[in-house]
C-alpha cells in the first residue's frame, strides 16, 4: 500500500531551512564572522581556507534561510547578516540562533585571516592616498566638496552647545579643510591620519590659517590615541575603513562621557567609479547601519540631516551621543514614573 506523500506548508520549509543552516559548524562560524562585517565570497573562502565553490554552497544555504543577505558594491557582492524580523514565522528562532552564535569564539587561525583581509583592504586605501594626495581634493569634488555641505555640518555642530574648554578630535582630516572650523569652536583640536602625505598637506593648511591649537598626529585611527575628546569628527572618512562597524566601536570609545560623535558620510550608492577615482572601499552606507553600529557601541542616535546632490549622491550628517550616568539615571527614573 502506497501512502500519499505528506505535503508540508511553506512555513515548515522556512523553519526547516533555518534548522538546516544552523546545523553546520562552518556556517555558524561564517555567521559569527559576519556579526559586524561584510565580506565577499572570495574573502570568506580565504578566511575559512576552503574553495570558492564550497563557500558559495554554504552561503546559498544561509541565504535560503534568510540568515544572510547581499549588498552589491559596484561589481563586487558582499555578504552580511540579515536582521531577525520578530513578526514573521521563524523570527524568534532566527534571533535566538544569532544570539547564541555571538557567544562563539572564532578559532585563532580564522581571526588571523580576518585580520589579513582587513590589512589588504587598508593597504589598498593607504596606497591610494600615498599616490593621490596632491589631487585628492579635486577627486573628492567629483562626489561632494566640503563647501557644498559645510554650513549644514556646522549648523548641526553648533546646536550641540559645547563648552569653551571642550576638545575635538578629527579622524582623517584630509587636507585639513575642516580644521579651521573646529579650531574656532574648541579649545584644543587633535587630528589623526595614517598617511604622511595627507598629514603634511593638513600641516601646511594649518600653518597658512595660523592655527595654534591644532595638534597633528601620524597615527592609525584604530589605535588607542591615549586620550578622549568631547567631540570626535569623521568627515567623509568612514567609507575608507576596512571594517567600518569595528571602526565605529573603537572610535566611540574615544568620546568622553556626555560627548558626541559627529559623522558626515555618503548614503548607499551604486557609482563604483569612486573606488578607483577616490579610493573608496565602500559605496556609502545605509542610514540604519550607522545607527545600529553606533547603538552597539553604546552611543545614542541624535539629530540627522540629509543633503542630496544633482550628481546622484546623498550625504548624511549624523550625531551620536555618549550619555552620562546622570542622564541615564534620569531617563530610567522618568520611565519608572511613567509606569
Amino acid at each position: 500500500m502506497n501512502l500519499p506523500e505528506l505535503q508540508l506548508p511553506a512555513d515548515h520549509d522556512q523553519l526547516a531551512a533555518l534548522c538546516k543552516a544552523g546545523g553546520d559548524p562552518l556556517r555558524l562560524n561564517v555567521l559569527r564572522a559576519l556579526a559586524n562585517d561584510s565580506f565577499g565570497v572570495l574573502e570568506l573562502a580565504q578566511i575559512f581556507a576552503i574553495g570558492q565553490s564550497g563557500m558559495s554552497h554554504h552561503l546559498k544555504v544561509l541565504a535560503q534561510a534568510r540568515l544572510v543577505t547581499t549588498r552589491r558594491e559596484g561589481n563586487a557582492v558582499f555578504y552580511r547578516r540579515s536582521l531577525a524580523q520578530a513578526e514573521v514565522l521563524g523570527g524568534a528562532l532566527h534571533s535566538a540562533l544569532l544570539a547564541e552564535v555571538d557567544r562563539l569564539t572564532l578559532p585563532a587561525d580564522v581571526l588571523a585571516r580576518i585580520a589579513a583581509v582587513h590589512a589588504q583592504r587598508s593597504a589598498a586605501s593607504q596606497d591610494f592616498f600615498a599616490r593621490m594626495a596632491g589631487s585628492f581634493a579635486a577627486r573628492q569634488d567629483l562626489i561632494a566638496s566640503l563647501p557644498q555641505y559645510r554650513d549644514s555640518l556646522l549648523s548641526l555642530l553648533d546646536t550641540l552647545g559645547f563648552a569653551p574648554t571642550a576638545t575635538a578630535l578629527e579622524v582623517g582630516p584630509g587636507e585639513g579643510a575642516f580644521l579651521p572650523e573646529l579650531a574656532r569652536r574648541f579649545a584644543q583640536v587633535t587630528a589623526l591620519d595614517n598617511s604622511p602625505e595627507m598629514l603634511e598637506l593638513a600641516r601646511r593648511h594649518c600653518e597658512q590659517a595660523g592655527l595654534t591649537n591644532v595638534n597633528l598626529q601620524l597615527a592609525d585611527a584604530l589605535d588607542d590615541p591615549g586620550t578622549q575628546a568631547d567631540c570626535v569628527v569623521l568627515n567623509m572618512v568612514l567609507h575608507h575603513f576596512a571594517a567600518p562597524a569595528e571602526a565605529m566601536q573603537r572610535l566611540a570609545g574615544w568620546v568622553k562621557t556626555g560627548g558626541s560623535l559627529l559623522i558626515s558620510e555618503l548614503c548607499s550608492h551604486d557609482q563604483s567609479w569612486t573606488r578607483e577615482a577616490c579610493g573608496d572601499l565602500w559605496l556609502g552606507f545605509d542610514q540604519d547601519d550607522l545607527a545600529r553600529w553606533a547603538i552597539a557601541a553604546g552611543l545614542v542616535p541624535g539629530e540627522s540631516l540629509y543633503i542630496g546632490f544633482k550628481n546622484g549622491f546623498q550625504i548624511q550628517l549624523r550625531h551620536f551621543a555618549r550619555p552620562d550616568s546622570r542622564s541615564t539615571l534620569t531617563d530610567r527614573s522618568e520611565q519608572d514614573t511613567d509606569r
